[in-house]
């Protein structure tokens, strides 16, 4: 895995060289492996697959225009997802208006609720695969996820569906490492409250070979 992340980092480090030099075409190459976790993080704020895809094309025109400014290729994912993160929350801004600051300020801000206690049940990663291939479960799924903060959907999106470690998602939200750990911990638990009523089971979990597998939507499409 290292070895593939340093190969990755060669070869965006090298195009994004060739872009500096005037080779836009290769702008494409450049982020396409990242179109679906930029929708995803800006989805996690907007929760509007139009929007989203509005913020995702004003960020991936940002992150071309101030493509000289990054100091250090390898750190290209992480900076670009601040830029699609930071044109999400302006596009939110502009959607709700000054009147509704206030009740955003509180949703994404750093506030953390003292205690959260879900119910007894199996583990929502620990599904079925016959049952994640059902379209209502996939639902079930997104709502829980919908009804989480804003600053706990945006961290489970991070690390539970893109799958960035715990730095890199620390530097797209910049907020401190103990601060991804314990929004993540919340996110998780959170998701398992909202998902108790359709997955509780009786007995102990049997699906343990489904667990690590990714049963996301094709987000986007």
């Amino acid at each position: 895995m290292d070895d593939d992340r340093r190969q990755t980092e060669t070869t965006e480090a090298l195009l994004i060289q060739n872009i500096r030099d005037g080779n836009s075409a290769l702008f494409h190459d450049l982020i396409r492996p990242y179109e679906r976790r930029a929708f995803l993080v800006a989805w996690s704020i907007l929760r509007n697959q139009e929007d989203s895809e509005d913020a995702v094309q004003q960020g991936i025109l940002r992150i071309f225009a101030n493509l000289g400014q990054l100091e250090d290729p390898a750190k290209f994912p992480q900076w670009a997802m601040r830029i699609v993160e930071n044109e999400a929350r302006m596009s939110r801004r502009r959607r709700r208006g000054a009147l509704y600051e206030s009740i955003d300020g509180d949703e994404d801000g750093d506030a953390e609720p003292q205690h959260v206690r879900p119910r007894q049940f199996a583990d929502w990663r620990e599904l079925p695969d016959e049952a994640l291939e059902q379209s209502e479960v996939r639902s079930a799924i997104l709502d829980a996820l919908n009804s989480l903060p804003g600053i706990y959907r945006e961290i489970f999106v991070l690390r539970d569906m893109e799958h960035l470690n715990v730095a890199q998602a620390a530097q797209v939200l910049d907020i401190g490492v103990p601060a991804v750990k314990t929004r993540l911990h919340r996110a998780r638990l959170m998701m398992r409250e909202a998902l108790a009523p359709r997955f509780a089971r009786p007995s102990p979990p049997l699906w343990k070979r489904w667990k690590g597998l990714n049963p996301w939507f094709a987000a986007g499409q």
